[in-house]
């Protein structure tokens, strides 16, 4: 091999000269020998987690290793009952989310398609079938229509060969090869038409060629090793939550020292004092707080998976919900992947696919795109060239493929060719009738007559001119055009000289691959959202702007702009640019890289929607990748946070609601417990400053995971608002305190704490017995909790809104009051939790003392109404 010149730019003798081979191919022994050097021709898989990965990955959060260290202080001061459930709660909270996440990771490996399993080579002057893993640099591959590429290959054969290169460039019209094109060394990818690269398909035609790259050396696999270089970012709740769990776990530490210095100087023993200081800090730390976020996430994850998605990673569900910039690939995401007539012209009359008249014209030209076509039909639909079929789809509708073809069967052809732009086919019939069809151009310089009215007449200057016309119009729309045209033949004809001459025009077809339904929608529903949709494409300019537009992603006052201009920028003109850019044509995989970094670069939180091998370096860089499960390539789907099992983009917008929905609730329940263990840490201080135990460590963690976990948990079946895809999205900086969350959090934190220590005042001061305060503070402080839940639904609207809607919270409150209340009935749980039984009139002021945070939250909330009209909350 050589690498003074790349294969594209050498000529037939000097690609054998440097690969050392010859057109019958290798030897087996020297194949042997080939891979033994080079390893076989496979893509290394990266970016996988190891299940190892995935549960250490559940441990790395302070607030967790907080957690830790108290239930090791726990144990060591012989408090095993407090030891054993903080390592439950960590234990649950790191099982729930390794589950999950291998669950995701299975769910993809069950996606998997084997691409190229085999190849046809030259192996000692003979064709065999080998494994396309075993192919080695020098080999000899033959290539017909259906074949995968097994390898980059510089072609030396090609007889109308078209290849598929969506996967890696995403043009979206098939290439037409040409061995014999000479190239200079810096040709653009998308433009080496004397080369196959692995990964694409070959949709027509035929072709031979050495094998010049294998395994990570391909351009699929420069892709998949650059994935390896690409930095995986935190997630808008990754970094609020351990932003939320460093403040926390701060504050738990001060806290417990400055209780611990205060006790000690008091007079109080120091062992003591540790007790409390540990209390302390079992009641600071949410213990439930990582097990309802994962478990609210992991909901999400499941609700999104019946519509079509698979998360690998739980936070980036949430993140979907803080996108601002989509960042898509056209080809089989934004659009079909399959070309379709759109526009006809016929009889000197232009007309939509869709609005057809029974014209002799349109039966010659249904005709002509059905006879003249190599497309075959099998019980999945038409195999061939995307342009073909999308003609003989056409026409399949008006008549029946099958007998037409019997009926006139192919008796002579001449193949489409780059020079000709043309394809011929003869059918029989009496007298034998010739099709020609393709560019519009090369056809109209060879007919003389045009059909018209029924009948024929001569092609006159104006009605070429008119037929020009229409193309340009058509082309203007980003149409790709064919026309038609038949000659009634004497006989079948035995050489092609002349054929193609004196035809009679029929008509003229555009195609394009249209956008999907519901991919319009979801663009509308995008901007309503206040997400800014951005195509990028391999596809031409023009029509990656025409689809844009139709789409709704490109209006006025927005760009398009290509490859060859974005080079021209450097990285600051770009994010100058950025905000005005909504269509990138013609690009290659690290310009996809730069613009995701531009956006972000400007604060945007970024998502990623491509199917290609060039989409995924794009896809791990961005915020959140989301990756097509059925016609993406394994290193997109690999490089993914989420990949959609309909390929559908509009799947895209109902996670962007699910995000939304998931990190409202994730807030809400966040105040709710926050609030809580606030309560607790208020009225543990107050004790100890007063001299007196309120609660115990056992009872406390017994309130932050039987009454705080299951409420909580019921707060993330909450329902999102009605407007909620109406509203802009929040800004990724914006502080998990904010819309009035730190005041209702500690006003409410020091509320409960109030309500608890005046029931431990009537249980152990009016009734004189400690035992029965600690008991009706332990009660007050799990059932005040409860009811403030039905607070937390909104932080404006009354208690009563949409009371019934959520029948988990009730059935929450139920489960939770009476596991709460049970620890006082059951007399074997009292010495255990040290509580004792309550007479009639403690239970009474137990219950009104707990309920009675619903109606001063109902006056906190027509106060702060007065304040704000007008104002939209939740």
């Amino acid at each position: 091999m050589t690498d003074e010149k790349a294969p594209h730019s050498l000529n037939t003798q000097q690609v054998f000269s440097a690969f050392a081979t010859a057109c019958d191919g290798l030897s087996e022994s020297e194949a042997a020998s080939r891979l033994e050097k080079y390893g076989a021709n496979e893509i290394k898989e990266g970016g996988k987690k190891t299940l190892a990965s995935i549960i250490f990955a559940q441990f790395k959060n302070l607030m967790i290793l907080v957690l830790l260290a108290a239930a090791v202080v726990s144990a060591f001061l012989g408090e095993v009952p407090d030891a054993v459930i903080i390592f439950a709660v960590i234990i649950l909270n790191a099982v729930m989310g390794t589950v999950q996440e291998a669950r995701a990771e299975a769910a993809l490996d069950a996606l998997k398609k084997m691409a190229a399993p085999s190849a046809k080579v030259m192996r000692g002057g003979a064709a065999v079938t080998v494994k396309a893993s075993e192919l080695v640099p020098g080999d000899i591959v033959l290539l017909e229509a259906g074949d995968h590429v097994p390898a980059d290959i510089r072609l030396i054969e090609t007889a109308s060969l078209k290849i598929d290169e969506a996967p890696l460039t995403g043009e979206s019209v098939p290439v037409e090869k040409d061995a014999g094109a000479p190239l200079s060394h810096d040709t653009a990818l998308a433009d080496r038409v004397n080369m196959a690269f692995s990964g694409t398909g070959v949709t027509h035609g035929r072709g031979k060629g050495v094998v010049c790259f294998t395994g990570m050396d391909t351009e699929i696999g420069k892709i998949a090793s650059a994935l390896g270089r690409a930095a995986e970012n935190e997630t808008p709740l990754q970094r609020r939550l351990n932003s939320l769990s460093k403040v926390l776990s701060f504050a738990v530490l001060a806290v417990a020292a400055v209780v611990f210095a205060v006790g000690v100087a008091t007079g109080r023993l120091a062992f003591d004092m540790f007790l409390v200081a540990v209390s302390l800090a079992v009641a600071a730390i949410p213990e439930g707080l990582a097990t309802v976020v994962t478990l609210q996430l992991t909901m999400g994850v499941q609700k999104m998976s019946k519509n079509g998605a698979i998360v690998r990673s739980l936070p980036a569900v949430e993140t979907l919900g803080s996108t601002n910039v989509i960042c898509s690939d056209k080809t089989g995401t934004l659009t079909q992947n399959r070309m379709t007539v759109q526009k006809v012209f016929y009889n000197n009359t232009e007309r939509d696919a869709g609005a057809l008249d029974g014209a002799e014209e349109l039966r010659l030209l249904d005709n002509a795109f059905i006879l003249c076509n190599d497309t075959k039909e099998s019980a999945d639909g038409y195999i061939g060239d995307p342009t073909e079929t999308a003609l003989f789809a056409f026409s399949a509708g008006r008549i029946r493929p099958e007998g037409l073809i019997e009926t006139m069967p192919r008796l002579y052809e001449l193949p489409f060719d780059s020079e000709r732009k043309l394809m011929s086919t003869v059918n029989g019939g009496e007298p034998p009738i010739l099709f020609v069809k393709g560019a519009p151009d090369e056809l109209l310089a060879r007919c003389t007559h045009v059909a018209l009215n029924g009948g024929v007449e001569t092609l006159t200057r104006e009605m070429k001119d008119r037929i020009h016309a229409v193309n340009e119009r058509f082309a203007q729309d980003a149409l790709r055009v064919l026309g038609a045209a038949y000659k009634p033949l004497k006989e079948v004809p035995q050489t092609a000289e002349g054929l193609e001459s004196g035809l009679v025009f029929i008509g003229l077809a555009g195609m394009i691959d249209p956008p999907r339904d519901e991919a319009e929608k979801a663009v509308a529903v995008c901007r309503q959202a206040g997400i800014k949709p951005v195509m990028i494409t391999g596809d031409h300019k023009i029509t990656a702007a025409a689809i844009a537009k139709r789409l709704g992603i490109l209006g006025g006052g927005d760009k398009a702009v290509s490859g060859r201009e974005l080079d021209a920028m450097d990285d600051k003109a770009l994010e100058r640019e950025i905000d005005s850019i909504r269509v990138y044509a013609r690009v290659a995989p690290e310009h996809k890289v730069r613009i995701v970094k531009a956006f972000q670069s400007r604060g945007n939180v970024v998502a990623m929607t491509g199917d290609g091998v060039n989409d995924a370096p794009a896809l791990k860089t961005a915020d959140i990748g989301v990756g097509m499960g059925i016609t993406g390539t394994e290193v997109s789907k690999s490089a993914s946070d989420m990949v959609l099992t309909d390929d559908n983009f509009a799947t895209i917008v109902k996670a962007v609601e699910e995000g939304r929905r998931i990190y409202r609730n994730i807030k809400k329940a966040v105040q709710f417990l926050l609030s809580a263990n606030l309560s607790e840490v208020v009225t543990l201080f107050a004790g100890t400053m007063l001299g007196i135990t309120v609660l115990s460590p056992v009872q406390i963690l017994w309130v932050n995971l039987v009454t705080d976990t299951f409420p909580a948990l019921a707060v993330g079946m909450e329902s999102a608002p009605k407007d909620i895809m109406r509203r802009k999205p929040r800004d990724a900086k914006q502080s998990f305190f904010s819309e009035g969350m730190t005041f209702n959090l500690v006003f409410f934190g020091v509320v409960m704490s109030a309500l608890t220590l005046i029931a431990y005042y009537l249980g152990a001061v009016a009734g004189g017995s400690p035992l029965a305060g600690e008991t009706m503070a332990f009660l007050t402080l799990g059932l005040v909790q409860l009811f403030h839940v039905f607070n937390i639904r909104s932080s404006a609207k009354s208690v009563l809104h949409r009371f019934f809607e959520n029948k988990w919270m009730h059935l929450s409150f139920v489960f939770s009051a009476l596991l709460q209340t049970a620890v006082v009935w059951v007399k074997p749980l009292n010495a255990f939790f040290g509580v004792a039984p309550l007479n009639g009139e403690q239970w009474l002021y137990t219950l009104l003392l707990s309920f009675s945070v619903i109606p001063i939250s109902e006056i906190v909330k027509g106060v702060k109404a007065i304040f704000r009209k007008g104002a939209r909350h939740d």
